[in-house]
């Protein structure tokens, strides 16, 4: 009894797998380009996303993925003032859905090893020696340009696309940084010392200048100062002396002098 069992579940699994063996269909996934093979030859057909007939045995769809990959790595350069500089970057790429036979059949469905990984280090090490270790700081934005430059080129030869590439960081030596650190603070402490001429220069000129608006003001008030104005200041000092007096002499000058008229004293 259990041999007929096990004889059946043997004919279920052999069955299973001639099914799977000889399927006359291929699925190609979201994301992937296939690629058939006729005993292994490939095709020059690029087939898309879904499902496609082939010939049991003689055929095999190969996937590719034309989806958008992620490569990073670092390594060291050399500067144009011979500053060792290790980068470390960041690519995103992607294979050009067009040219996914001719990534399976010269690159062996690996761009990644193959092309990607050298180009980088390649085009950094050579952008790299172009700058010096302060420009590669400075111009960074020009020095991601022009290894993106130099990747595009070598890349489009064999179908593949660069999306985004990043410098994330450059790391030199630490002598070369506490080189750095020392000239930016002698910088700053330049910059504090030109701004604190600059302020002393116009507390300066505010001096000189209130001083010759002074002294235009007195040199004003001289040539305005004539004998009429005197005897016109002469005459109002009276005028307020006079308003000011209580209808009184007083009855003795200074100095004990006799005053012009004597009045009686009163009983």
């Amino acid at each position: 009894m259990k041999s007929k069992i096990l004889g059946k579940l043997f004919l279920i699994l052999a069955g299973i797998v001639v099914l799977f063996v000889l399927t006359p269909f291929a699925i190609v996934p979201a994301g992937h380009r296939g690629v058939l093979t006729t005993f292994g030859k490939p095709s020059s057909e690029v087939f898309g996303e879904g499902i496609h007939f082939r010939w049991p045995l003689a055929q095999k769809m190969h996937l590719v993925g034309v989806a958008i990959e992620k490569g990073e790595g670092e390594g060291d350069a050399a500067s144009k003032d011979l500053q060792t500089v290790r980068t470390k970057v960041v690519i995103n790429y992607h294979v050009r859905p067009d040219a996914a036979v001719t990534v399976y059949r010269d690159l062996g469905n690996q761009p990644g090893e193959r092309i990607i990984v050298p180009a980088v280090h390649e085009a950094v090490k050579a952008v790299t020696a172009r700058y010096t270790a302060e420009e590669l700081i400075s111009k960074r934005a020009i020095v991601r340009n022009d290894i993106v430059d130099a990747l595009r080129e070598r890349m489009a030869r064999h179908g593949l696309v660069i999306d985004e590439f990043s410098i994330v960081s450059f790391n030199f030596s630490k002598t070369f940084d506490e080189a750095i650190e020392a000239k930016t603070t002698a910088e700053q402490l330049k910059m504090k010392a030109e701004r604190d001429l600059q302020r002393i220069e116009v507390e300066a000129q505010q001096k000189i200048a209130r001083a010759r608006a002074e002294a235009e003001s007195l040199s004003l008030q001289r040539q305005q100062v004539t004998p009429e104005l005197l005897r016109l200041r002469e005459t109002e000092n009276q005028a307020k002396a006079i308003e000011k007096w209580d209808g009184k002499l007083p009855a003795t000058m200074a100095g004990g002098a006799v005053p012009f008229i004597s009045l009686p004293a009163k009983q």
